[in-house]
């Protein structure tokens, strides 16, 4: 039955009428791609500790983290335009398929006995390769299935989901592992991965036409539009710029916390799962922070002065004295609360700014500036640890990445007003 509206009342406008019901269909493919995570990340933990197990060689666990981090650098521009070009709904079936399948061989080769190390890598890879295409298209997706006020709360709801899996994964996967033999503990992957895609097939993602230039053009020409739109926005090209400053100075910290744990404050593995267990529940409070309320001002602020925030803890954490640990325990809680914080208006913002036929390729391209910048800043840290120390890492890089958000935000003015309609 239609019901006339009262003659008193204007007609609704296309945009009212295409979020009056949005919220089934938006929070079924959300809680369907929330588990897919879970999966991910409970098999991520079984594989490295399988490694740890069977070689117990630092290197095998570094070629892990290798093949985990290569993918997004290699693959995401092609992700990105794919993701712009074909039906990102479909791009995200396929690549969890193809997730679920290297999973199922893997189980496979562990319940035969058969499985050697090299083939653990590849079908990483794989798995980490997929990531480059669904992740673009997930994020390009977003503006399409929620309505704008909401972007940023879906942004700080995506942070806490990272959070909880911060926290969760390692529990989850030394619970998976303590019932169940490892090829079970991977079949869950293989589940999560089907629950995943499940609403994909009931739910349409509606999606923009694609530019001319893409209709008409290889997947090479959309891989360089995407390119040129970002280096011709001022904005956006101040951002990419600073974050990957960023990811270059303050990213080694977080692999090296295992290290200032032990050697600067004399803990172990449960003071190490202290500490990430706490900053996880940062980023879930700073998630949940952002989520709960509506933004309507300016965010750009807070993404800037939250990053600068959270790197400077970061160096705090390193200047708590060796028998504080509980300092170090609430400056990287800190770091890890103003963190999401700043991340999750920025996602938003970038969902807001760029038109939707674009997002794919420019998402991708974000993606490549971490992918680059997180391995040339390990490479960096290590020559520069056995000059000053680990202590000395954590405290120079918080500090020069502090510093680098602050005059990103204060020396730019394209960036302080990245939100207006003009790309310059």
């Amino acid at each position: 039955m239609t019901i006339n509206p009262s003659p008193l009342t204007p007609p609704a406008t296309h945009d009212e009428t295409r979020w009056l019901n949005w919220k089934p269909r938006f929070f079924t493919i959300w809680t369907g791609q929330a588990l897919s995570m879970i999966g991910s990340a409970l098999t991520q933990f079984v594989l490295i500790w399988w490694i740890t197990q069977t070689t117990g060689s630092p290197s095998a666990l570094a070629v892990a983290g290798i093949v985990a981090l290569l993918p997004t650098a290699i693959f995401g521009p092609l992700g990105g335009a794919l993701a712009d070009r074909w039906s990102r709904r479909l791009v995200m079936i396929v690549a969890d398929a193809i997730t679920a399948l290297s999973m199922a061989i893997l189980v496979l080769l562990f319940a035969t006995n058969s499985v050697q190390l090299w083939q653990v890598y590849t079908l990483m890879f794989v798995r980490a390769t997929m990531q480059a295409f669904q992740g673009p298209a997930v994020l390009a997706s977003t503006p399409n299935l929620a309505p704008p006020d909401w972007l940023t709360r879906v942004a700080g709801m995506n942070q806490a989901m990272q959070g909880v899996l911060t926290i969760a994964a390692a529990p989850l996967g030394a619970l998976a592992l303590a019932f169940l033999p490892l090829q079970g503990a991977l079949m869950i992957d293989v589940v999560t991965a089907v629950l995943g895609i499940t609403p994909l097939f009931f739910y349409r993602i509606p999606q923009p036409s694609p530019t001319a230039a893409v209709t008409g053009a290889s997947v090479l020409a959309d891989i360089r539009e995407g390119a040129r739109y970002v280096v011709h926005h001022r904005g956006l090209l101040a951002l990419y710029s600073v974050t990957g400053l960023v990811v270059l100075t303050v990213l080694p910290t977080f692999s090296l916390t295992p290290l200032l744990v032990t050697q600067h404050f004399g803990g172990g593995v449960n003071q190490v799962a202290l500490m990430e267990g706490f900053a996880g529940l940062g980023v879930i409070a700073g998630g949940v922070i952002i989520s709960i309320r509506t933004w309507h001002t300016r965010r750009i602020w807070l993404v800037m002065y939250s990053f600068a925030a959270s790197c400077a803890t970061v160096a705090l954490t390193a200047l708590a004295p060796a028998n504080w640990l509980w300092l170090a325990v609430i400056w990287w809680t800190i770091s890890g609360f103003t963190f999401s914080t700043g991340n999750a208006p920025m996602m938003a913002i970038l969902q807001t700014i760029i038109p939707n036929e674009l997002q794919g390729r420019a998402f991708s391209l974000l993606n490549v500036v971490f992918g680059l910048a997180g391995p040339l800043g390990l490479a960096i840290a290590g020559p520069v640890a056995e000059l000053v120390g680990v202590r000395g890492v954590f405290i120079l890089g918080g500090a020069l990445s502090a510093v680098i958000c602050m005059a990103g935000y204060i020396g730019s003015r394209s960036l302080r007003n990245i939100e207006e309609k003009s790309p310059t």
